[in-house]
Order: structure tokens, then sequence, then C-alpha cells
């Protein structure tokens, strides 16, 4: 498996199967480039990315959406065949997991150094092409950027050192609002600086090898290494520079690198923006970053990602990486799960597989995943299945629903449950009822309902199926 070392190349790669669209003609940045997303998201789950590099209003601007939009682009960045279903990408996804950790290389003379702005000559505004990915925003957002800080109390232990991607209000030339969810990395270090009284030294990375992206929307554990992780899922060491002005580790082949640091007890009203869970999530006082050095190659790719009613490529991108590292999380407990299902959402509705071990077993592993790392502020609903149904076959998932549910037995509700403050249904913010929804057939001593005889798949079903992907596959 050969690693792609960065967008550029992820670029190529789709271009060469077939899932790159270059737009050359003129184009608007508003509304052309957002309704282009939008309209890519709903061509399906093979949607291609777009490449535009003619947009009026800005010079030699080349702006890529729907870059992860989609199976095949995702299987492609995992350096998968474009055909691979679904659920062997997770398979796939979580067998590189178990790889962890493939420790990063450090390589001098990044790209990213051959233009730069420092001081007073910072200006957002000159190396970004702007625009809004959806009407009701409240300005220009960078949401694709993969944010890099570390635990101020641990300066020296890059375990500690976060990547994620947080949405980034564009609020002036050298000035970002940044949102910090109480449940992300980013807000305990932020919390940790104040509290010594000190800003916190944050890079910003735009424009990133795509398995970067990828780990950076991926609940991981506080002292584990993203970049570790990203070489486990690439398959070999991801190569990082060193922040000329930060000291902190960023990806080497980057498109612009911002430096600067979030100030400590500053407060900005951000917002509103049309958020993952496809609602707007209003406005609000946000922390503040102030942006002291932006380096650049020559002719910079702007990635942006494109929100809104699912699916919209922020599916694709958090989809397996939601559904593995909660599907861990989970075995580490009961070894009887046997695949998760949580990529609605980034995981507000999870559907577990499991091999039931005792009668009430299903709503335990129901309630664990609520209160697992990534579950606490997601997993809002979570559907318990036998191991006998396929949890990302909606079908499945909904005979079982229909047949094994009795509503008046099989369902736990809990209330004032921690939920993240985007949840558009909390109330008030941040806090919510759960339900668990059991629907697997009841186990000894429950004996419940008629379930003792489903019908099963044929014993040769899956030889005809790998015989009918072949045969479908060549057409």
């Amino acid at each position: 498996m050969t690693a792609i070392e960065d967008l550029r190349g992820f670029l190529d790669a789709l271009d060469r199967e077939g899932q790159l669209v270059r737009v050359g003609e003129p184009v608007d940045c508003e509304p052309d480039l957002a309704a282009a997303a939008n309209a890519a998201a709903r061509l399906g789950d093979k949607a291609p990315a777009l490449y535009f590099t003619l947009v009026n209003g800005f010079t030699n601007a080349r702006i890529v959406l729907n870059a992860h939009g989609s199976w095949p682009n995702h299987a492609i960045a995992m350096g998968m065949d474009r055909d691979t279903p679904v659920r062997e990408q997770i398979q796939e996804f979580t067998r590189r997991w178990d790889d962890h950790p493939v420790a990063p290389v450090h390589r001098g003379d990044p790209p990213f150094l051959e233009n730069v702005q420092e001081g007073p000559d910072v200006d957002l505004f000159r190396v970004l092409p702007l625009f809004r990915v959806n009407e009701g925003d409240g300005g220009f957002f960078l949401d694709k950027a993969s944010v890099i800080s570390r635990d101020p109390d641990h300066w020296d232990d890059t375990g500690r050192q976060n990547v994620g991607i947080y949405r980034l209000q564009v609020k002036g030339p050298n000035k970002l609002g940044l949102q910090p969810g109480t449940i992300h990395d980013i807000a305990h270090h932020l919390r940790i600086g104040e509290e010594r009284g000190e800003d916190v030294p944050v890079a910003i990375a735009v424009g990133n090898d795509p398995v970067v992206s990828i780990v950076a929307s991926a609940p991981i554990a506080y002292d584990q290494s993203e970049y570790e992780m990203a070489g486990a899922l690439r398959g070999s060491p991801v190569t990082l520079a060193k922040g000329p002005l930060t000291g902190l580790d960023v990806p080497w082949g980057t498109e612009v690198l911002l430096e600067g640091v979030i100030e400590g007890r500053v407060r900005e009203f951000e917002g509103p923006f049309g958020e993952f869970t496809g609602h707007y999530s209003g406005g609000r006082a946000m922390a503040v970053i102030r942006i002291d050095r932006i380096s650049y190659r020559d002719d910079p790719v702007f990635e942006h990602l494109h929100l809104g009613r699912a699916w919209t490529e922020i599916d694709y991108l958090m989809g397996p990486a939601t559904c593995v590292p909660l599907y861990q999380q989970l075995k580490e407990d009961f070894p009887e799960v046997v695949a998760v299902n949580a990529m609605y959402t980034h995981g507000l509705v999870a559907i577990v597989s499991v091999r039931p071990r005792q009668g009430g077993f299903a709503r335990a592993v129901g309630l664990r995943a609520m209160t697992s790392r990534h579950g606490l502020g997601y997993c809002k609903v979570v559907i318990v299945v036998d191991e006998d149904v396929d949890p990302f076959d909606l079908p499945q998932v909904m005979w079982a629903l229909s047949t094994k549910v009795n509503p008046d037995e099989d369902m736990v509700h809990l209330s004032n449950m921690s939920i993240l403050p985007l949840d558009p249904s909390s109330s008030p913010v941040g806090v919510s009822g759960k339900v668990v929804i059991d629907a697997t057939a009841p186990v000894a001593p429950d004996v419940r309902g008629r379930h003792a005889h489903p019908v099963r798949d044929h014993p040769d079903t899956d030889r005809w199926l790998r015989w009918l992907r072949e045969r479908t596959k060549e057409r």
C-alpha cells in the first residue's frame, strides 16, 4: 500500500480513479461553490470531489470541495480499491487501527515555507479564498483545517498533542473565532492554559494528507497521538515538520499553516454556522485565536468542507472514524460485541450488533455505549441488534426493530444526560434524554415473545454474493 503524502497527491489519486471533476469555467464564490458542493452530496455515495480553478473575485484560487465526500473517495484516501464495500472499509479500518502506534518521521524544508507573512503583515484575506458554505452562516469559516495544540502542563509529551477539526470563524485579518466543545481535547488545553494565566500556542494546517483529516475528526483517547494513528491507518509513518513559530508538530505537506495563540480569558461573539447536525447552531461567546504567522505553498490549494443535511462530506469523513473507536471501547468491556455502526451524525444514533450473553445483556451494552469516551457527548439513541443482523444494512436493522421490539418493555429511557451542545434537540443546551432500544431476541431467563425460529440466510449466500460482486464490478 502506497500512502498518499499530501492533498495534491490525494487529488491526483482521485483524478486517476475518475473521482475528481475539474471545473475550469468561471464561477462565483457565492452561491456557486456552496451550491455545487450541496449538489455533489445529492449525487449519492459515489460522488466525486470538485476542483475549482477559476473563481470570480480571486486571483489563482484553487478550491477543493467534497474531497472525502463518497465511499470511493474514502477508500482511495485509505489506499484501498475504490469499489470496496462500506462494511469492508470499516473492517479494514478496524484492522489497521490495531496497528497503532506507527511513529511519525520528521523532515526539513517543508514546502509551506515558500511564502511567509508575519506580525503586522498577516492578512488571512490575502491568502485564503474565503466564502460561506451555508447562506445563513454568520461569516467566513475554516471548517476542514487540522487544529494542533498541546497540553500546557505536559508540553514535551507529544502524545498529549491534539489534532482536531473545529469550526474557525474569520473575524479579521489576523483573528479567528474558535468553538472548543467541552468534550474536546483543545478545550482541556485551553482550561489549563487559562488556569496558568497563559495563552495557548496553536497551529492550524489547511489542506492536508487525507488520512490526517480523517484522524483529526476521530474520537481518539486524550493521550493518544493522532499522527501515530494516522500512520497506522496509512500503513506508513506520517511525515511532519516543526511549526516555525510554535514548534508544534504539523503535517509536512500542508498547503497553508497558520500559527499563533488562543488568547487566554478572551471571548467574542461567534456564529451562527450551519453545523454537521444539519441545523444552524446559533451564536455565542467563544474563544479567540490571534494569528502571528502565515506560511504557505506557492499557489496553495484551499480545501473546504460542506456541511448540511445528511449525507454530506462530513458524514463520510467522520463516519468510519467514529465507528471504530466506539467499537474498540465497547469490545474492551464486552467481547460479545460484533460490529458498531455510528455513522449517523457523528454517532448521535448508533447501532450495535452483539451476541447476547444472558437476559438483559443488550441493554447493558447500550448503556455502556452511552458512557464511553465518545458516547458521553453523542450516542443519544443506541439500537442493539443480534449478531446475525448487519448494523450497516438498514433494511435488516428495520426488520429487527419491526419484529423484535415491544415498546412497553424494550426501551430504556434516561433523562438529563450529557450531550454535545450542538445537538439542536438538547434542552437545556448540552442536556438531553437518551434511549436504548433493545432489538435483540430474548435470551434466557427472558422468554418473552416468539423469536425461536427466524429465517436464516441460505448457506451458499456468501459464495453467491462474492460471485455477483465480481460480475457486477466487471460491467
